[in-house]
């Protein structure tokens, strides 16, 4: 299931989360050159978190092919920092993409509740449970991780916690086929928390895969966790109290 859009309206604008959704489109266009072969090898492998680097059990100088002749050589500095900066960088345009859009569904009303320096602190502490669980899973690999994921797997979490009525608006593909359903967010968000722990099976048997599956169930799992403390109930509850209002203009018009 893809989301389309939500029916959940907020109470102000969410400048943060379009302000990371900016960030995003920033770093890929002047940092990762717009997904060109050598600027995106090289911010990867600057900016990526790599497990067997941060916890040093992969020495500097280990060279980490990354297709097409490409090759990072661990340098052993700035592995602390990319807990942080591989949060802003992606591995292509599908994945820049598809989770700005999974952000922007999903980002401004969870922002709507908590406020703006509450989500940012939420947004950063997701994004950090991400990564210790991917890493934690996998530590001695090499192999780059980056994306927005781990941490926008938190937001998900938390709106499954808040607003898990909210109606949301889906894609369902059926082999060449595809068509659109309205279903209960905790619905569509648990189905792909499912896929994600699925997923992440293999990994634990040692299957190399492409997909950090772990960090989506360790940033979902934050968010879960992190909603009810960091959310300001008051806000919450008037968000739910205008989206029924809106979900119940939406079922008139539909009659």
């Amino acid at each position: 299931m893809f989301p389309l859009r939500d029916e959940n309206p907020t109470l102000g604008t969410s400048v943060v989360t379009f302000l990371i959704i900016g960030i995003n489109a920033l770093v890929w266009i002047f940092v990762q050159g717009l997904g060109s072969d050598w600027p995106l090898a090289a911010s990867i492998c600057r900016y990526g978190l790599i497990p067997g680097e941060l916890l040093g059990t992969a020495p500097p100088g280990t060279r980490v092919p990354l297709g097409e002749g490409l090759t990072c050589v661990l340098a052993g500095d700035g592995a602390l920092l990319s807990v942080f900066s591989s949060m802003f960088m992606h591995g292509g345009w599908f994945h820049l993409l598809g989770n700005m859009w999974f952000l922007a569904v999903f980002g401004d009303n969870i922002e709507d509740a908590m406020g703006t320096w509450r989500f940012i602190l939420f947004y950063l502490l997701c994004g950090l449970a991400a990564a210790a669980l991917q890493v934690a899973t996998d530590p001695g690999s090499v192999v780059p991780m980056v994306g927005a994921s781990g941490a926008i797997s938190g937001v998900m979490g938390a709106y499954a916690v808040l607003f898990p009525r909210a109606p949301v608006h889906v894609l369902v593909f059926f082999g060449f086929f595809f068509t659109r359903f309205v279903v209960p967010a905790v619905l569509m968000l648990g189905y792909w928390f499912l896929i994600q722990l699925l997923g992440g099976i293999p990994a634990l048997a040692g299957a190399a895969g492409g997909v950090a599956f772990w960090a989506h169930v360790g940033g979902f799992v934050a968010g879960v966790v992190l909603a009810k403390l960091l959310c300001q109930s008051q806000r919450a509850a008037a968000c739910r109290v205008r989206r029924g209002r809106t979900e119940r203009m939406v079922q008139r018009y539909r009659r």
